[in-house]
């Protein structure tokens, strides 16, 4: 990747003009940073939320106006838009990917991966991606090697949970270099996207993107891949199970029965698919005010351990509601780096050795060779 290359995305683009405008949207400051890997050019463009399903043709028009730059195969455009305090993103208003987007058939490893987990709740706000970055430190710490990718595309939350910035370097051939901290290889559209942009793509686009994040990264030799799946059982989630070679997933709810009927569809997901489930995390599960000790049981008790002993799949673990951990995680210092030796990163070690142990013996192997066209 060469500033040449990008002067020359940013004058091709100077050329596509915002409708409604005589100004480009480079001008317009439209445009976000542009990352060049393998002479794939990304970047997004910033339009307002109630706008996105006109803007289609000026993504397609940008697309296409990168792809002409000498030395760029193709580019991948996003539609984002500023998001408003309190707002979520709208995948429904997102563009159509491009047709020709890579759609493996079969479900495969990673070359030098030993296993790929899950990570995965039937609802957001369980806490899920704080406990897969702590799930990914305690089996670190039990000797392994360990990577994390981020796999919710509408709400990348990796980077501030590990404080990484900037935007990661193409390596040798066709892969990108994963970002890293606390001895973790990282990889998120958290990196290659403004933290406050809404991401507006739709399903298809996003199933193409989490491919190419798994498959064109330079992972290196790890024993384990956490994937910390987007919240829900929708797209995204039916192109993991069903593409990639996962050794199991981990589901996470907190203890109220609105949260264990999200998980049920979770696991009835992955049951579906044939993924195995190593176990079920109950979040939140208790309180413990700091003052007194008391204990209070916020939002229930049990009721993830006993749904795992319905559905007959191994319990592994209540990891409780704190401030430590909410205060560590907002900091970017996880709990299990922050404060090894307290009691919330002990319950975090355990529950990676009971996942460890589920996996098996069998799992920890070498990934087949894949062979990209």
């Amino acid at each position: 990747m060469t500033q040449g290359d990008k002067n020359q995305i940013e004058q091709a683009l100077e050329k596509v003009v915002y409708s409604g405008s005589d100004k480009s949207i480079v001008a317009l400051g439209m445009v976000s940073e542009i990352f060049i890997a393998d002479g794939k050019a990304y970047f997004s463009i910033t339009v307002p939320a109630d706008k996105a399903d006109d803007m289609e043709p000026l993504r397609l028009a940008a697309q296409q106006a990168a792809s002409r730059v000498p030395g760029i195969k193709s580019a991948m455009v996003a539609l984002t838009a500023d998001r408003k305090p309190g707002s979520a993103p709208s995948p429904k208003t997102a563009p159509v990917p491009p047709k020709s987007a890579p759609q493996p058939r079969t479900r495969a490893g990673v070359p030098g991966i030993g296993a790929i987990i899950a990570v995965a709740s039937g609802k957001g706000g369980v806490g899920k991606s704080t406990t897969a970055v702590n799930l990914a430190l305690g089996l670190q710490s039990l000797g392994l090697r360990v990577g994390i990718l981020d796999a919710d595309i509408y709400g990348p939350s990796l980077p501030r949970l590990l404080k990484i910035s900037g935007r990661p370097q193409q390596g040798e051939g066709r892969v990108i270099m994963p970002m890293e901290n606390y001895g973790l290889k990282v990889m998120s559209m958290g990196f290659l996207v403004d933290e406050e942009a809404a991401m507006i793509w739709r399903g298809p686009m996003v199933q193409s993107a989490l491919l190419q994040m798994l498959r064109e990264v330079a992972w290196g030799e790890l024993d384990v891949l956490v994937l910390d799946m987007p919240p829900g059982t929708g797209d995204a989630q039916l192109t993991i199970a069903q593409q990639v070679a996962l050794a199991g997933a981990v589901i996470v709810s907190t203890p109220q029965d609105m949260a264990l009927i999200d998980a049920r569809k979770a696991v009835t997901m992955f049951n579906k698919v044939e993924v195995p489930i190593l176990g079920v995390i109950e979040n939140m599960s208790y309180f413990i005010a700091p003052d007194t000790g008391a204990r209070y049981d916020i939002f229930g008790h049990g009721g993830a351990k006993a749904e795992a002993d319905r559905i007959n799949v191994p319990f592994l673990g209540e990891v409780p509601l704190t401030i430590s951990i909410r205060e560590l995680s907002d900091a970017g210092t996880p709990v299990v780096v922050a404060e090894p030796d307290g009691p919330q990163a002990q319950i975090y070690r355990e529950i990676a050795q009971k996942v460890w142990n589920q996996m098996g013996a069998g799992l920890r192997r070498p990934a087949p060779r894949i062979v990209f066209e």
